[in-house]
């Protein structure tokens, strides 16, 4: 009995990547979402408390500007990551997450949105006719410590409080966002919501805001004392993104790799059966194969098998 073998079918080569692709998303379009995000996170976090009559909010500051920030990553996350702050990009980019080229362009768009924030509501504020000095209102909202904190907390108390509540921030953030993770598709809201909790714990200490691009955007518009303080909320906080982004890959490292098993199963000629190897991780964070930097930068395959999520991130 002979049996006949049919010739193999011309591949037929895959459709190229259309700009308005929403699953592989351009730099500028990242740099755009990430701009945008933190001009929402700072609008709302400087914004409340600036135009909120004492005592008689039902929501505070913290809690809006934890829900802002929830919201944006809701809005923008699937585009750049949702980080809206140079701290998350920092422990991003230890973590092996974010090449480091991408990750300075994030930054960079993180203060370009902040400071259209600050910009915007100073413009508000000169249009209130009772609020005649702009730059004592923004001192209320500016981070600070000694005389500019509300309990005269020391340097060195806030310098903690900053590199704690940051580190404890892009942990949480790295964790929820994690490709492992089945829970991801909250991280969103576990992030905005340990945002709410960290910036009310940090409030009378020093109105620490553990987001170097709004400590930025709050200090240019307040007094001069409060902008010579501004070099604490930033080296604070990337210290404790290090911390956490050191730790994740640490962790990340003892995973163990997936092993390559060659498929010696039959062929079933089944092709809406789902194939379990495009799950595997490939290997440890920070290596050319992490599958966590891969599904961020949106190389081509990185998202095959796995769902997308709003953090983007892994």
């Amino acid at each position: 009995m002979t049996t006949r073998v049919s010739a193999p079918e011309p591949a037929v080569p895959e459709p190229a990547s259309t700009p308005d692709d929403p699953a592989r998303p351009g730099l500028l379009g990242r740099l755009s979402a990430e701009a945008l995000g933190t001009f929402f996170v700072v609008i709302a976090g400087l914004g409340v408390p600036l135009f909120t009559i004492p005592q008689s909010s039902p929501l505070p500051a913290s809690l809006a500007a934890g829900l802002a920030l929830t919201a944006a990553m809701l809005a923008f996350g699937y585009l750049s990551g949702g980080h809206f702050n140079p701290v998350v990009t920092a422990g991003n980019a230890i973590a092996g997450r974010i090449r480091l080229a991408d990750a300075a362009a994030y930054v960079g768009a993180q203060l370009v949105g902040a400071l259209l924030g600050a910009v915007t509501l100073f413009g508000l504020l000169r249009t209130v006719p009772n609020i005649t000095d702009t730059r004592t209102a923004f001192d209320t909202v500016a981070a600070g410590f000694g005389e500019h904190s509300v309990i005269q907390a020391p340097m060195a108390g806030v310098l903690l409080i900053e590199v704690l509540g940051a580190a404890l921030l892009v942990a949480v953030y790295l964790g929820t966002t994690s490709a492992r993770n089945p829970s991801r598709l909250a991280a969103p809201f576990a992030v905005g919501l340990t945002t709410a909790v960290l910036l009310q714990f940090g409030q009378a200490p020093g109105n620490t805001p553990f987001n170097p691009a709004r400590a930025t955007a709050s200090a240019l518009f307040s007094s001069p004392d409060v902008l010579g303080q501004l070099w604490l909320f930033w080296v604070a906080p990337l210290v404790g993104a290090a911390l956490a982004g050191l730790v994740y890959r640490g962790f990340a490292r003892t995973t163990p790799a997936a092993v390559s098993v060659p498929d010696t199963a039959p062929e079933t000629g089944d092709d809406d059966e789902p194939d379990d190897r495009d799950a595997r991780v490939s290997g440890p964070a920070g290596t050319g194969s992490d599958e966590a930097r891969d599904f961020f930068d949106g190389e081509p395959g990185a998202s095959a098998g796995r769902g997308s999520h709003p953090g983007r991130g892994e």
